[in-house]
């Protein structure tokens, strides 16, 4: 729960460095985020080395995976489905909720109402008399505690111990998964299980070597799938209008 917790909120605060630069200063987009890319993979480094002793890996947790499963008395025991939705870590129910949550969130509030027509049509929302800047402050913050909720599922109850780099790229497939799912929660949700089968299809094809072609073609193979989806689908796809799009370089234009 601590480990959760502080995921959470080390996300949300990094999350804020990108917002800084964008909101406040007006910085690109695409250039904030490779930039906090690369200082990630060097903060990751240098706090590996200063608790750790060594960059790397830390020891996994001594009783594994099992230790976080939690299985609904019953429903576990339905075939098929049972084993695989109703006997999971609790970052995974969690997520379910969170679904649920941010769906009613941006469609019946009024704050996630402001939140999307932050994206939408921003200069509405300053008639208004509601701040932009603080909309898209908080769009990026949450976005972050999310981004922070993953990777400690990743360390905690995927892979029960952290690697540098374990993230492989996934945050660019989840990109690819808002991108290929509409931007909607339902439509991503769909798509991140889309892609997600496709990365556990390539590790039970190295199990049980179906084929007898080399281990590398199977690890590319969600990547591929996420760029073939998102080349079909992209034009199809609509962005929020002002997404990416600076607020006074819109209003000045305007």
């Amino acid at each position: 729960m601590v480990g959760a917790s502080s995921g959470v909120v080390a996300g949300g605060i990094f999350s804020l460095v990108h917002a800084v630069a964008t909101v406040t200063f007006h910085l690109d987009h695409v250039v904030s985020g490779a930039v906090l890319n690369i200082l990630s993979f060097g903060i990751v480094r240098y706090l590996m080395v200063l608790f750790f002793g060594h960059p790397g890996t830390t020891e996994p947790i001594p009783h594994g995976l099992k230790e976080y499963q939690f299985a609904i008395p019953g429903l576990s025991k339905i075939p098929v489905l049972g084993p695989v939705i109703f006997n999971q870590t609790p970052i995974i129910y969690m997520s379910f909720l969170l679904i649920i949550a941010a769906l009613f969130f941006l469609k019946r509030t009024k704050v996630g109402l402001h939140l999307r027509a932050a994206g939408e049509h921003p200069m509405a929302l300053e008639t208004i008399g509601v701040s932009v800047y603080k909309m898209r402050y908080l769009g990026v913050f949450i976005s972050g505690l999310f981004s922070g909720l993953a990777g400690a599922y990743l360390s905690i109850e995927n892979a029960v111990s952290f690697t540098e780099g374990m993230s492989n790229g996934r945050g660019f497939i989840a990109l690819a998964a808002m991108i290929y799912g509409g931007w909607t929660a339902i439509g991503s949700f769909l798509a991140a299980l889309f892609f997600g089968f496709a990365d556990a299809f390539q590790i039970r094809m190295q199990i049980f070597k179906v084929l007898p072609i080399p281990a590398e073609i199977f690890i590319i193979f969600p990547y591929v799938a996420t760029v073939i989806a998102v080349a079909g689908l992209v034009r199809k796809s609509r962005s929020p209008k002002a997404d990416g799009i600076d607020f006074i370089i819109e209003r000045e234009d305007g």
